[in-house]
């Protein structure tokens, strides 16, 4: 796990404040740039089920495939594993808790965190705000 500040690490992908600010919504900006919270039960993508897959919506990097999402009852979505790589972690020690957060490791962008209480075969929770993705359904 990488305890570095998120502004200590280099990615792949790095812009200038003004550039994620042009690029993006001002939710998505705040999530995935200053790691803010969506309202649970807001996103559109907590109800979707198709086929397909989860991209980050700072960098278009694939993080998550439709067949590991499961119904946490969280509000948020949630996922079991995401795809080999492409998550990079950090401990969160804000509002007096320790947690695991979740971001993208090709452009560091926040997503959430993943909590020890999900379904087999991992037992991960990876609890995700859905502006922080973009959902690309598998083409028949």
């Amino acid at each position: 796990m990488n305890t570095k500040g998120m502004n200590e690490t280099t990615f792949p992908v790095t812009k200038t404040d003004e550039e994620w600010r042009r690029q993006l919504t001002p939710q998505q900006y705040a999530v995935l740039r200053n790691h803010a919270t969506e309202a649970p039960g807001s996103c559109a993508l907590l109800r979707e089920h198709r086929a397909g897959t989860f991209s980050c919506a700072g960098c278009g990097q694939t993080l998550f495939v439709a067949d590991r999402k499961f119904e946490s009852g969280t509000g948020w979505p949630s996922f079991f594993s995401p795809v080999e790589g492409s998550i990079g972690t950090t401990t969160d020690r804000s509002y007096g808790m320790t947690r695991t957060e979740v971001h993208c490791s090709n452009c560091g962008g926040h997503l959430g965190h993943v909590f020890p209480d999900g379904p087999p075969p991992t037992g991960l929770r990876y609890c995700i705000n859905g502006v922080a993705l973009n959902f690309d359904p598998k083409q028949p």
